[in-house]
């Protein structure tokens, strides 16, 4: 089983407004993320959460989701969350998709795409790739989560990944929203009219 770890703990700071309960199509950022990872392989989803864990349950009724809670939200960085959603998963996980919560171009088919390497070529660490740039979501083997968490800060995932090169399949692809997620209003609004119905 491979689960998901959806990274949704974060501030929005730069957005100025809760940006993963923006509008998006029919549904909101967040709710197109989970939206996504329902219709693939994905065997659970476990979304962190900050401050804002009872409103982004509003936005989820009905949505196969557990909730996680990441105490250490409010230092702003993804290791924390990523830490605790590791934590809180399925004994029979082979496998953690890290899936940012303000991606909502995240495609099936990349989801897919990467699930299906880790499985037929048993690569412990699946990153897509975008022009040789790394993005998300990218998926890490259940032997090397005791690495992820015996991180200690300043030190991130950045460089996890780069102390772990030689076990990384990268896994070109031909969409670069690999690499986009939401961090402005200008983001926001560049992202949202092509995708609106």
């Amino acid at each position: 089983m491979i689960s998901a770890i959806v990274l949704a703990a974060g501030l929005s700071v730069r957005m100025g407004q809760p940006k993963l309960a923006l509008p998006w199509g029919n549904t909101t950022v967040l709710g197109q993320v989970i939206s996504t990872l329902e219709n693939t392989q994905i065997g659970e989803i476990i979304l962190v959460t900050g401050a804002n864990r009872e409103s982004l349950k509003d936005l989820l009724v009905g949505k196969p989701v557990r909730f996680e809670h990441n105490p250490d939200y409010a230092n702003g960085e993804m290791l924390s969350s990523v830490k605790a959603g590791l934590l809180s998963l399925d004994e029979n996980s082979r496998g953690a998709l890290i899936v940012l919560g303000d991606q909502p171009q995240i495609q099936r088919l990349v989801v897919e795409r990467v699930i299906d390497a880790f499985y037929t070529r048993r690569s412990p660490i699946v990153v897509p790739s975008y022009n040789r740039r790394r993005g998300h979501p990218w998926l890490v083997d259940r032997s090397l989560w005791p690495q992820i968490l015996a991180i200690n800060p300043p030190a991130t995932l950045r460089d996890f990944l780069e102390e772990q090169q030689e076990l990384i399949e990268y896994l070109p692809v031909e969409d670069d929203s690999i690499l986009r997620d939401l961090d402005t209003p200008q983001d926001y609004l560049r992202e949202l009219p092509a995708r609106q119905p």
